[in-house]
């Protein structure tokens, strides 16, 4: 005792900052620690899962197989190929007409009059309504569709193979930004482009790659990171570089549209997008099936439902309310305009990338708000809920640190931290198309329904 009054205090700090402020203010050294209480009612299940002996080295398998993953883009296939008979896919979880939001019935709409299978809006709806067409999940075929995510069987998809695993992943053409179907779009201009989408660009593409062979996706992504993507919102390096190695090979396999197919790919910074999902999509999928695994292999919505899947326990959804995000709107556009958050384009955080790794793109905050500060702390935060860095998605800024990756159920709990999602906003009316862009927040629903499960899940308590 007489040593520790002889001597300078000592002082670690826990928990809330005002001791900490107050100690030093009084020129008082302390060590802070930053710590934060499980999320309210998680205790007991918490503590069920985190004494499963399978669960260490069930997500050292999971992330192990994620981690290594080898997406390759290895051709362009008509929807109809892959898709069953009379089905529409979406984003997100299950989700039917009745509860389906504004955008999505738009893009189910413009889907039907693409499909001629409806002469009019009015027709499609009731159409729909009827259930002329089965609604399933993108992610129950092995695709994966931006914001409405509506794809049918008409539509060109990218077809991307992992190298390693074996696995194949699917994701639409990008269309560009503003009034698109994915955004619930589907006027005459809307339905001009994906017919030109079907008649031109996907069959130049497809013979395109049929000359270039398997174009390697984790190689090129990992430099779009080094050149200031984040490969959510910020595509224009990796289109850049998908565009230099498909050229010459459109030039050879369609010279009398390349042009307008190379110009409509120059003109979308987002083109790569879709590729980047499928990518993503086929990585995570890797790591899926994993008995007593807490890793999360799928964040998607659906513009109602934000729906989180687990490795550990197959295919089910955990889901809560798809929130609205914050961010920066288009024109006269408001907050009263944005639908809930919308797409399978979470996939992309789920597999290190979009807002973890927004430290490689301060751009960014100029399409989706904030500061460059905002894009390094965001990144970082994930780091505390992630169970490992991605050796191959590199961040400059932050000395070549992998990005973060491997969302882990139980971190979320322990920590109170939800992953960060950037992400483009809907109009919340069928038919309007983007109105902005910004950053949203899943709810923690999802999360701890998931470890609901997976305490349930887990063999009993010596």
């Amino acid at each position: 005792m007489t040593g520790l009054l002889d001597t300078p205090p000592r002082v670690i700090t826990v928990g809330a900052g005002l001791f900490d402020e107050a100690l030093r203010a009084q020129a008082v050294p302390t060590v802070p620690v930053e710590w934060r209480p499980p999320l309210p009612g998680t205790g007991e299940a918490l503590a069920t899962v985190l004494a499963d002996p399978r669960r260490r080295a069930a997500n050292e398998l999971a992330v192990g197989r994620l981690l290594s993953a080898r997406p390759q883009l290895v051709g362009v296939r008509r929807a109809a190929e892959v898709l069953p008979v009379r089905t529409f896919l979406h984003a997100g979880p299950p989700i039917t007409w009745e509860r389906a939001s504004g955008p999505m019935r738009g893009a189910l709409i413009g889907a039907m009059l693409l499909e001629g299978l409806a002469a009019d809006a009015d027709e499609a709806a009731d159409r729909l309504a009827e259930g002329a067409v089965e609604l399933r999940p993108c992610h129950e075929h092995a695709a994966v569709g931006p914001m409405a995510g509506v794809v049918s069987p008409s539509m060109w998809l990218l077809e991307v193979h992992d190298a390693e695993h074996g696995g194949t992943a699917y994701c639409s053409l990008n269309e560009g930004l503003g009034k698109v179907l994915r955004y619930g779009a589907y006027g005459p201009e809307v339905l001009e482009r994906l017919r030109w989408m079907d008649q031109v660009l996907g069959p130049a593409l497809a013979a395109a790659l049929g000359r270039t062979g398997p174009i390697d996706l984790r190689a090129l992504m990992a430099q779009a990171l080094q050149m200031g993507d984040e490969l959510h919102n910020r595509n224009r390096a990796a289109t850049s570089l998908l565009l230099r190695a498909l050229a010459p090979a459109v030039v050879e396999a369609a010279p009398s549209q390349a042009a307008a197919v190379l110009r409509f790919i120059d003109g979308n910074d987002h083109f790569f997008l879709n590729a980047g999902m499928a990518a993503a999509k086929v990585s995570t999928d890797a790591a899926r099936d994993v008995p007593g695994s807490t890793l999360v292999v799928a964040m998607a919505r659906n513009g109602t439902d934000f729906g989180v899947q687990v490795s550990g326990l197959g295919g089910r959804w955990f889901t809560g309310p798809a929130g609205v995000p914050d961010g920066l709107y288009l024109g006269s556009y408001g907050p009263g305009d944005a639908n809930p958050d919308i797409g399978d384009s979470t996939i992309t955080e789920t597999a290190g990338l979009g807002g973890f790794a927004m430290a490689a793109a301060p751009a960014i905050v100029r399409f989706v708000g904030g500061e460059v500060a905002d894009a390094v702390k965001a990144t970082r935060s994930m780091y505390e809920i992630a169970l490992a860095e991605h050796p191959a998605y590199q961040i400059p800024g932050l000395g070549f640190r992998g990005t973060p990756v491997g969302i882990d159920v139980t971190l979320v709990a322990r920590t109170g931290l939800l992953p960060v999602v950037n992400t483009g906003i809907a109009g919340r009316v069928a038919g309007t198309g983007q109105v902005g862009a910004g950053l949203v927040r899943p709810p923690v629903e999802a999360f701890t329904s998931a470890l609901t499960a997976l305490a349930d899940a887990s063999p009993p308590r010596p």
